[in-house]
């Protein structure tokens, strides 16, 4: 009897027990319920990271200059989706960040946009004054600057922090042109508030160009490098999975509040999975005369220099 009865609180702790022992990651994500922002919420929905013994506690920030500020601070193991030149800018400075994997090369979802009756028809308009971007060192700022030069604009470039309140700057005539990345917007696109003028495929070259990246601090690897390499399988995991899973683009209609059809179309139309490999950091020579065009260094880097700063824990 007392037998049974040990074997019946076995059972009963045994959950409880391997829950204090799963591996603990806090993760910082830039810009909710974004298609790649969505990987970490659709693993923990399949049930990903339990199967693997992580309990990973996600926050959301307003683009990747303040995700990369609370992984430097220590508020975060890991930073999801945060712009590349931000990044080497960092660690040039002596920053204790290092580069886990690719996050996205191309970044296709992102477009620059103005109120419907604007009658600014592209970023080769003068009468332009201000052209927004998330955050410094993002990829909306990257892919910003790309856009400016090939048009030859004079506009200042300005940082208008998350999708949302971009558009209400838009709506409200603080700015003249926003940013903003599928599906946020469409429904505005659809019922004619505003009109597109530029997208990232506008610039060729950054198709093949590692735009943003996951990182993560020095001492997280240190001290949790076997949690983070399983978080970044499971992170590769989920991508396959939302790209086969029908419940994941419900998932994000849902989020987004958005009909299943638009927001199948904005997963198809903009987010390549292509784009989504996370082994290989492409394009980085390229990075990095961006990097010194736009002083993000002040002078010029080779790959071997800055090779340290890539760690990259997990290649599919």
């Amino acid at each position: 009897m007392v037998k049974v009865i040990f074997a019946a609180l076995a059972l009963v702790f045994a959950p409880l027990t391997a829950s204090a022992q799963a591996d603990t990651l806090k993760v910082a994500i830039s810009q909710r319920f974004f298609w790649d922002s969505s990987f970490v919420e659709f693993a923990e929905k399949a049930g990903f990271f339990k199967e693997a013994g992580l309990s990973v506690e996600p926050f959301y920030t307003d683009g990747g200059a303040a995700t990369l500020t609370t992984v430097l601070s220590g508020s975060a193991d890991i930073g999801l989706s945060n712009g590349l030149l931000g990044v080497i800018g960092a660690y040039v400075k002596g920053a204790p960040v290092r580069v886990i994997s690719a996050q996205m090369t191309g970044a296709g979802e992102l477009y620059w946009y103005v109120k419907f009756d604007s009658p600014i028809q592209s970023l080769k308009d003068p009468s332009i004054k201000t052209v927004s971007f998330s955050s410094p060192g993002s990829s909306s700022n990257l892919i910003l600057l790309a856009l400016m030069k090939q048009a030859g604009s004079n506009a200042k470039a300005v940082a208008t922090g998350g999708a949302p309140a971009t558009l209400t700057q838009i709506m409200t005539g603080q700015i003249d042109v926003g940013w903003a990345a599928a599906p946020f917007g469409l429904r505005q696109l659809n019922e004619n508030q505003i009109r597109v003028i530029a997208r990232t495929t506008d610039v060729p070259q950054l198709a093949n160009q590692t735009i943003r990246v996951n990182i993560a601090s020095e001492n997280a690897l240190k001290t949790k490098r076997a949690a983070i390499e399983k978080f970044m399988r499971v992170y590769a995991r989920a991508i396959d999975w939302a790209y086969q899973n029908q419940k994941a683009v419900d998932i994000f209609a849902e989020n987004n509040k958005l009909p299943v059809d638009i927001a199948k179309k904005a997963v198809f139309e903009f987010y390549p999975k292509t784009g989504l490999q996370i082994g290989e950091i492409k394009g980085l020579d390229l990075t990095l005369q961006d990097a010194l065009d736009y002083k993000y260094i002040s002078a010029a880097k080779t790959a071997a220099e800055i090779a340290p700063l890539f760690d990259i824990v997990y290649k599919p």
